[in-house]
């Protein structure tokens, strides 16, 4: 059987690789990716074939992958967090109609919404929203129509690519949009940097001072409900249960 695997591998420990990923990687004789993620998985399966393409350069990635696995070699594409989200599932799948005999299997991975929720404490335990800050393939006007939605549903939201070096205002213009559309400027927030690798650090602010906080590509940031709290240094969204010794 001719064989694509489209791998979410995590944070990149190995901590964080389902067993099905690793099943994946175990069964591929090539593995391509972005050269950070490639270099993630190298300790694991050091005798693997190896072979990258750059930043801007994911379609023809997407592309060799399935060249190679339609040429007979069962391949994985990895992709860090999970390949469907922010990731080359999307993209495989719709170049994939080129190449019908190639079986394309996503595998799931933790995504970051999920992994640095769990450092911070429980940010997302209720209805949320996972937005991209990021306009290199979504036009700003619209990221901005979704803020302001996610602020009018009061939803918690985690901010995925918050800044970069073209880019260094847009956590600054998101936040000063979600104050705009009713969040509070109390609203707890938090994020983490590295989640899951060396040098891992989460930090907890109210949405005005995030907004006048620097971050970069490697962080994750997370805002609050109205109901969002601190406890014990962690943050915390109610689920909603009755949790005060009453029939439940």
């Amino acid at each position: 059987m001719k064989r694509l695997f489209v791998v979410g591998i995590g944070p990149g420990k190995k901590e964080y690789f389902t067993a099905e990923a690793m099943r994946a990687l175990e069964e591929s004789d090539i593995i391509y990716g972005y050269p950070v993620y490639t270099d993630l998985v190298k300790p694991l399966f050091p005798e693997k074939d190896y072979r990258t393409t750059g930043m801007r350069q994911e379609t023809e990635r997407c592309q060799q992958a399935l060249e190679c696995a339609d040429g007979g070699q069962t391949t994985a594409l990895v992709c860090s967090g999970d390949a469907g989200v922010y990731g080359m599932a999307s993209p495989v799948l719709e170049l994939a109609e080129q190449w019908p005999d190639v079986d394309v299997c996503v595998v799931a991975g933790v995504t970051a919404a999920l992994s640095g929720a769990a450092v911070l404490g429980a940010p997302l335990s209720n209805d949320f929203c996972v937005i991209s800050l990021s306009d290199l393939l979504t036009p700003w006007e619209l990221i901005e129509r979704r803020l302001r939605a996610a602020a009018l549903g009061d939803f918690s939201i985690a901010l995925y690519n918050p800044s970069s070096k073209k880019r260094k205002d847009h956590l600054q213009k998101a936040c000063d949009i979600l104050l705009e559309s009713g969040k509070s400027p109390g609203t707890v927030c938090g994020f983490v940097r590295n989640i899951g690798r060396d040098g891992e650090e989460a930090t907890l602010c109210t949405l005005a001072e995030l907004r006048d906080t620097e971050v970069d590509m490697f962080t994750t940031v997370f805002i609050g409900t109205a109901e969002t709290k601190v406890l014990r240094d962690r943050m915390v969204t109610p689920r909603g249960y009755d949790l005060t010794g009453g029939d439940t």
